[in-house]
């Protein structure tokens, strides 16, 4: 299991977010527990997420966030971590992205 240095730098900034809204890190590390979780989930079974419109790439929802990541022959490869709440042009601008 690979996290891109993209993911890392969402997943920070998904941090950062909550910990200055809630004046806490406590929601932030539940968070990074979560995300995780399903990335172990997608390492064991990495056909269990939905497909997009991109070969070998696939989504796992984890809350309000798409885990999105590439299955190749030797390993599996976090390219980012998206909030649903946002516009989905954006997503599917990045989805075209991160899938070349």
């Amino acid at each position: 299991m690979i996290w891109s240095d993209r993911s890392e730098k969402h997943k920070k900034k998904i941090f950062k977010y909550w910990n200055k809204r809630n004046k806490s890190k406590q929601y932030s590390r539940k968070m990074n527990r979560l995300f995780d979780e399903a990335a172990e989930i997608v390492q064991y079974h990495p056909y269990l997420g939905k497909m997009t419109n991109f070969e070998n790439v696939r989504l796992k929802l984890v809350r309000d966030y798409w885990l999105v990541y590439r299955i190749t022959d030797t390993e599996i490869q976090i390219l980012t971590v998206w909030d649903t709440r946002r516009n989905p042009d954006e997503f599917n601008r990045l989805l075209r992205q991160v899938s070349k």
